[in-house]
């Protein structure tokens, strides 16, 4: 009885105070990170070798064009990307999507393998769990093979997330002179030649250009006959499913009722 009456007054204090979401959304992302590490522990190569093997050799390996060492150091010329990096490089943390951009930029536009930018950012993270890092890495640099390619514009995310520039001239003050409609994208300003080239390097590549040839290359390959073949092994083995009670599924398992596949959850993001 007193059991109970405990579990009634916890009840009745996650309604009143709104706690049950929060502690929800908490115990989700414990089993999220928890499924990270045993995808990882299942296949240790994870950290070393493309999901989908039809990736391999896609990207170059060192860095003749600089890029990888402008990236980490917060000097790409493309303002957003740069103050998120000096962010995190000053701090040790930084929101998801942003992480997300960041790897996505190095990947799409700047054209870097995962294995080259994957150790910049571990280092930096002060939260670094390597099942959720490389996990993360090949999703976001799309070599998973069961993912929607996710190629952020770092202008687009900056004018939504940081539209006043508060944020980005904190970062990357050599932009002091930049008027705020161009702080975004200083090279359409008629005053660039006073500070790109000179306080504030130039874009590193021009990211329209970069970003088409980066879809056509991966788009690419997954046209290939056999990608689908693999493609399917990759989602038996690591995709992860949910029952209808949004818990985690353990596929090697007989159970009474099989619940419908849902496509949606078959999925690698966090």
């Amino acid at each position: 009885m007193r059991e109970a009456a405990q579990a009634g007054a916890a009840r009745k204090a996650e309604n009143e105070y709104g706690w049950a979401q929060p502690m929800k959304s908490f115990e989700a992302r414990l089993a999220w990170r928890d499924h990270f590490i045993q995808k990882l522990e299942d296949e240790p190569g994870l950290e070393h070798r493309c999901l989908h093997r039809a990736y391999e050799g896609m990207r170059p390996s060192g860095d003749p064009s600089g890029h990888l060492a402008a990236w980490a150091k917060g000097q790409t010329g493309v303002p957003f990307v740069d103050a998120c990096m000096r962010a995190l490089i000053a701090t040790g943390w930084m929101t998801f999507r942003m992480r997300a951009m960041l790897v996505s930029f190095a990947s799409y536009h700047l054209w870097l393998d995962w294995r080259e930018t994957g150790p910049v950012l571990a280092r930096l993270f002060t939260d670094y769990e390597p099942g959720i890092h490389w996990s993360q890495m090949q999703m976001q640099s799309g070599t998973t093979g069961i993912n929607t390619v996710r190629m952020y514009n770092p202008v687009k995310q900056g004018l939504t997330h940081d539209p006043n520039g508060v944020f980005t001239r904190a970062w990357v003050p050599e932009l002091a002179e930049v008027p705020d409609h161009a702080l975004h994208e200083p090279w359409k300003w008629d005053g660039a030649g006073r500070v790109l080239g000179r306080v504030y390097p130039m874009p590193r590549v021009d990211m329209v250009t970069a970003g088409r040839a980066a879809r056509d290359a991966v788009w690419g390959v997954r046209a290939d006959a056999g990608f689908r073949r693999e493609a399917a092994a990759v989602v038996t083995k690591h995709a992860s499913r949910k029952d209808g009670m949004g818990r985690f599924v353990n596929d090697r398992v007989r159970t009474a009722k099989k619940a419908k596949p849902d496509p949606g959850q078959m999925s690698f993001d966090l």
